[in-house]
């Protein structure tokens, strides 16, 4: 089965069709020839992973996915949530120098958005030494898939995945991506990043979501 997914996230296309296996081919957004920022505007995980999939069945005409993903600290009231790759691009442009009142001067050096160094540092700058450090990651997945052979009717749904954990004091592990070096799930005493590829893909958030998007597929195809 093709599919698209709506990234050109090299990690995420690399967890995704591993989870996917060979009976689905995984198209990135370069392999269809989409160069565009795709919209993320809406305040939720959902919303913007309905409108990025929603741009690329409408300008492309072809099945796909996309997905969101949120981490959420829950001594940050939530943050950095829908935010969380451009956390520190944020606080670095904000007028207050942080993304919230509260937070810490963010640095003076200019910030590129999915710049996971300056994300974690920021991250662990706000949270101190709060003993509170449980977090979240959350993945929400959008799937739209064409009805009948006609462009115009089309089928939508939502699969989400969490995985519950807290965030560490200080960085551990190389592998991974994003804050997976700050992450440590419950049941573990390794990070993300230390527990690679492998382990991560059996219990991640984005793990726990395709998962359900791959029992959906699978159960339609058959």
């Amino acid at each position: 089965m093709k599919i698209v997914f709506a990234t050109n996230n090299q990690h995420k296309l690399e967890e995704v069709r591993q989870i996917l296996g060979p009976e689905f081919e995984v198209l990135s957004l370069n392999d269809i020839g989409c160069h565009e920022e795709l919209p993320e505007t809406c305040p939720t995980l959902q919303g913007n992973a309905f409108q990025k999939a929603k741009y690329v069945y409408d300008h492309y005409h072809i099945d796909c996915f996309a997905d969101d993903t949120g981490l959420e600290v829950d001594a940050l009231d939530g943050e950095p949530g829908i935010y969380s790759a451009r956390y520190a691009a944020m606080a670095a442009s904000s007028p207050s120098g942080s993304s919230s009142s509260s937070g810490p001067s963010s640095p003076s050096s200019p910030i590129k958005s999915h710049d996971s160094e300056a994300n974690m540092t920021l991250l662990l700058q706000k949270l101190g030494e709060n003993n509170n450090r449980r977090a979240r990651f959350r993945t929400v997945i959008a799937l739209i898939q064409m009805l009948h052979g006609m462009e115009c009717i089309w089928s939508l749904k939502f699969f989400e995945g969490i995985v519950e954990g807290e965030i560490t004091r200080e960085r551990s592990g190389a592998e991974g991506f994003g804050y997976d070096p700050i992450f440590r799930p419950d049941g573990y005493d390794k990070t993300f990043a230390e527990l690679g590829a492998d382990v991560k893909n059996q219990i991640s958030h984005r793990a726990r979501a395709t998962q359900k998007l791959c029992e959906f597929l699978i159960k339609i195809e058959h």
